[in-house]
């Protein structure tokens, strides 16, 4: 599995291609991204490289015992870096070309064609069907009264005599991990510490997102 590494979503914008088309693009920012543990199979029975996203930063040192926990503290400072408010981590089948404080920026990602991005999706709040699920609702007239945007029948009275689970109906929307795959690296700007990628991704502005190799895309 690739190597995954986290940005912060700053934008939309459009370029023009070699052709003189126009591509919408996502702008991310990657600030540099640090290892904070490599485990191993002997030591956690499996091998992985925890990474760690976004430093902490405060104007007051004494306030730090505020905005790091202190069994968070105390696992950045045996690692030996600066705390991060985001940490994940990938299992890969080889950890030996790691070391915890290695830091990854942009340049990661110049060999890299296509990516793979994930990030949390807008908060809609609890909406009905008609919104997020496209149903066309009831009539406007014709004797429909007070259910114009009422989903209809969820399931028979006495059989079966419940609602089947998993159906469309009336839920949370948005606020859900979504991954979009397959998405082109446009351009890389190392010294802004940006990549650009084409097409949208989900979230708001200066949202998390997470980024590895894509995995279903030859050549990628």
């Amino acid at each position: 599995m690739a190597l995954k590494l986290m940005g912060k979503k700053r934008g939309m914008t459009h370029l023009f291609d070699e052709k003189g088309n126009v591509v919408v693009c996502t702008v991310i920012e990657m600030e540099p991204n640090v290892v904070t543990q490599i485990k191993t199979q002997g030591t956690d029975g499996y091998d992985a490289v925890q990474i760690g996203f976004d430093k902490v930063t405060t104007k007051d040192p004494r306030t730090m015992d505020q905005r790091v926990k202190k069994p968070l503290r105390g696992h950045f400072k045996k690692a030996g870096v600066e705390p991060r408010r985001h940490m994940l981590e990938s299992r890969l089948s080889d950890v030996t070309g790691y070391q915890v404080g290695q830091e990854f920026d942009v340049t990661a990602f110049n060999e890299v064609k296509f990516i793979d991005a994930t990030a949390t999706s807008i908060g809609k709040g609890f909406q009905g069907a008609m919104k997020l699920h496209g149903f066309s609702g009831m009539p406007a007239s014709h004797g429909a009264k007070k259910n114009h945007r009422s989903l209809g029948s969820t399931g028979g009275r006495s059989t079966p005599g419940r609602c089947f689970p998993g159906g469309k109906r009336a839920s949370q929307m948005g606020n859900r991990q979504v991954t979009i795959q397959n998405l082109e690296i446009v351009q890389i700007i190392p010294e802004e510490n940006v990549v650009v990628v084409k097409g949208s991704i989900p979230g708001p502005k200066n949202g998390v997102v997470t980024m590895r190799q894509a995995v279903k895309k030859a050549g990628a």
